[in-house]
């Protein structure tokens, strides 16, 4: 009896210690009011600014804050940004591995990375591209022009 007793607290905590970091690391967001956005993890680039009223009518607000956030080298969201793109899909030119760099563009009301990113190329960035369907299809892009953001 004693045995039984103990192979079935053993397999309790076993089991809490599997389950235990789930419960404590998955948290629903509460419900955002209509109308309203998330909080977005990276600082926002001022709307009024040249860089901002320059960018691509395609490019979402959180993209064209993300240009800015690369611009100035961080600080990045997720521990992924800035780390090689493989271009596995063949889509972009294909360059030595390292050339591309990903970054991740949030989503509002999306608690995980989400299908948005942008792409660069070269060190500082030469050329840049924007996916909303996690590599399904590239939208090249142009920031050349644009004032470096010192924010």
């Amino acid at each position: 009896m004693r045995k039984r007793t103990l192979l079935i607290l053993t397999l309790l905590l076993a089991l809490a210690v599997v389950f235990w970091p789930r419960t404590a690391t998955q948290q629903t967001p509460a419900p955002m009011p209509p109308g309203t956005q998330s909080a977005p993890a990276i600082i926002h680039a001022p709307p009024s600014s040249p860089m901002a009223d320059a960018m691509p009518s395609f490019l979402p607000r959180e993209a064209r804050d993300m240009v800015a956030v690369i611009q100035r080298g961080g600080p990045f969201g997720h521990r992924q940004d800035g780390n090689a793109f493989g271009n596995r899909e063949g889509l972009l030119p294909q360059k030595q591995h390292g050339y591309y760099r990903e970054f991740t563009v949030d989503t509002p009301g999306v608690n995980h990375r989400g299908a948005r990113r942008i792409v660069t190329g070269g060190s500082p960035p030469q050329v840049w591209y924007y996916t909303d369907d996690h590599y399904d299809s590239f939208h090249a892009f142009d920031v050349s022009g644009l004032e470096r953001s010192n924010e």
